[in-house]
C-alpha cells in the first residue's frame, strides 16, 4: 500500500551574503493515512523548517529547498507551481502555528476568516460557509458557536484562538494535518486539553497527524511513532513505545532525562546534555552530536553515521546504537 506522505532526502539551505545555513540535511520518512507522527527535538534543529518546505512556504531569499521529494498521494510537492501547491495545502493538507494571534486577522470576525477557505476550496457561499463555519467552531469545543462568528480575535482567550486555528485547519476535511508547536504558549492545563482535542478528531475524522515539538512528554500519549531531529538531521526514529523503553540514540537518550518526573526528589537537580548546538552555518564532518556526547569515539568525529535499522520500524543514525541497548542513564559508560 502506498504511503499517504513519503519525503526523500530532503535538503534546504538558507543564504546571505556571507554564509549558508544549513537547515535540514537529506531528511526521509513515510507517514501513512490515519496516521500519527511527532516531529521532536531543540530549537534549530529543523524540525519547522523540514514541514514548511514541503508545503512551500520557504522563500527565496532566503530560503530555498535544495533537494529530495516530498510525494503526496504520489504527487510530488516540491515540483508543484504556486497556485498548485496552494490548492493542495488548502485543501488536502492543513497546517496549525504555534501562535495564533500573528496566523489571524486582527481586523476581521472570526466567521468570515472560517468561511473564506470554505468558499474558495469547497465552493460553499457565504450563507453556507457561515453555517459550517458554526459547525467546526463547535466541533472544536467552543460554546454559543454561532454567536461567536461575528467576534474579533483578541475577544477570545488564548486557548480559544488555538482551537479556532484547529477549526480553520479542519474546515476542508485534510488528509493531513501539521500541527506546529501549536501548545507552546498555552499553560499547561490548556495544553491538555488542546492535545486531547487533536486525539479525539483524529479518531473521529480519520486524518493523519504529523505534531512537531520540543516537549517529549507532551507527544508520549498522542502518537504512533516519533522521529528525533538533531542539527537538521534524523537521528532516531521508532514507534512511540520503543522509543521511551529503550533510546537507540544519545540524544534521544538525553532529551528523555532531562523530562522531569514525578519520583524525582526535590534537591535533584534535572540531567542536562552539556555543551551547546552546533553551529548550522558549518557543515559537519561527523556525527554531529559528537562534540556534546558521552559515548563519542574517534570514528563518530570523522564520519556521519547513517540512518540504519536497528530492530522493527526502528532506525539510529549512532554508530554506537547496538551498545546503547544496556545503557539506562545518559552518561553511564558503555
Amino acid at each position: 500500500m502506498a504511503h499517504l506522505l513519503e519525503v526523500k532526502d530532503l535538503v534546504t539551505r538558507f543564504y546571505s551574503d556571507r554564509t549558508t545555513i544549513h537547515a535540514v540535511n537529506g531528511i526521509s520518512y513515510t507517514l501513512d493515512e490515519g496516521e500519527s507522527l511527532a516531529i521532536v527535538g531543540e530549537s534549530g534543529s529543523g524540525k519547522s523548517v523540514g514541514v514548511m518546505s514541503l508545503m512551500g512556504l520557504i522563500r527565496y531569499p532566503p530560503g530555498r529547498v535544495e533537494g529530495g521529494e516530498a510525494l503526496f498521494k504520489g504527487r510530488d510537492l516540491l515540483k508543484l507551481s504556486p497556485s498548485e501547491i496552494r490548492k493542495v495545502c488548502g485543501r488536502e493538507i492543513a497546517m496549525v502555528f504555534q501562535d495564533p494571534m500573528t496566523s489571524l486577522n486582527p481586523v476581521l470576525p472570526i466567521g468570515l476568516q472560517l468561511g473564506e477557505s470554505l468558499r474558495k476550496h469547497m465552493g460553499m457561499d457565504k450563507a453556507q460557509a457561515q453555517v459550517r463555519a458554526a459547525e467546526l467552531l463547535a466541533l472544536v469545543g467552543l460554546p454559543n458557536a454561532a454567536d461567536r462568528l461575528k467576534d474579533f480575535p483578541f475577544q477570545f482567550s488564548g486557548g480559544q484562538r488555538q482551537r479556532i486555528m484547529i477549526a480553520m485547519g479542519l474546515a476542508c476535511d485534510p488528509s493531513l494535518l501539521i500541527a506546529d508547536e501549536p501548545t507552546t504558549a498555552l499553560d499547561v492545563t490548556i495544553q491538555a486539553q488542546i492535545v486531547e482535542l487533536v486525539k479525539e478528531l483524529q479518531q473521529k475524522l480519520g486524518m493523519a497527524i504529523i505534531w512537531i515539538s520540543h516537549n517529549l512528554a507532551l507527544v508520549a500519549g498522542m502518537v504512533d511513532k516519533v522521529i528525533v531531529m538533531y542539527s537538521g538531521y534524523i537521528v532516531e526514529q521508532a514507534p512511540v513505545d520503543d522509543l521511551y523503553e529503550r533510546p537507540l540514540h544519545p540524544y534521544t537518550l538525553g532529551l528523555l532525562h532531562a523530562i522531569p518526573t514525578l519520583e524525582q526528589r526535590n534537591q535533584e537537580r534535572l540531567a542536562s546534555i552539556e555543551g551547546m548546538p552546533p553551529d548550522l552555518r558549518k557543515p559537519v564532518t561527523g556525527c554531529p552530536f559528537a562534540p556534546r556526547c558521552p559515548y563519542a569515539i574517534e570514528k563518530c568525529l570523522q564520519a556521519i553515521p547513517p540512518l540504519q535499522a536497528v530492530g522493527p520500524q526502528r532506525t539510529s543514525a549512532c554508530w554506537r546504537a547496538e551498545e546503547l541497548r544496556g545503557v539506562h542513564t545518559f552518561g553511564d559508560k558503555l
